[in-house]
């Protein structure tokens, strides 16, 4: 086999497999709403299957996902988003009944499973605006830091 394209073979390979890795799971209050929000690499075009969990108490329910089955209790509780590297699940309803610790795992056929946990508390949880603002948003504050830095260096503006 001729070795370029054994090393474009391998690179690929590689490439599928860290493609499916839970880089983080975060969890805060939207309403009275619990949001998740699991985000991952995404390096391949291939299908990938997820679940979102909760244990509590040792024991494992599923409440949203392609890999196993959602819990009766929880179906109509659920709203699920994706995008290209964030899914994102809604808990309705959200109560102290329901704290524990949430699990996001995804799955990429033929590779070993990647997930994240957090531990969600009711009275812990921030309001998801915050998260937001910092996390999730922060080009527009990249933007004014590098705006006043131009303004001062005009001498436009005197800090």
């Amino acid at each position: 086999m001729n070795p370029a394209i054994s090393i474009a073979l391998l690179l690929t390979v590689l490439q599928v497999c860290q493609g499916q890795t839970v880089t983080s799971l975060t969890a805060c209050l939207v309403d009275q709403s619990l949001r998740l929000d699991c985000r991952h690499e995404n390096t391949t075009n291939l299908p990938m299957q997820y679940e979102f969990s909760l244990t509590r108490e040792t024991k494992k329910h599923v409440l949203f996902g392609t890999m196993g089955v959602p819990e009766h209790a929880y179906r109509s509780r659920t709203n699920f988003t994706k995008k290209y590297n964030i899914k994102v699940l809604y808990l309705s309803g959200f109560t102290t009944k329901d704290e524990g610790i949430y699990t996001c795992t995804l799955h990429l056929s033929g590779h070993a499973p990647s997930s994240q946990n957090v531990s969600v508390l009711r009275d812990k949880l921030v309001k998801c605006e915050g998260i937001s603002l910092l996390a999730q948003n922060t080009s527009w504050l990249l933007l004014l830091l590098l705006s006043l830095s131009l303004l001062q260096a005009t001498d436009f503006i005197s800090l």
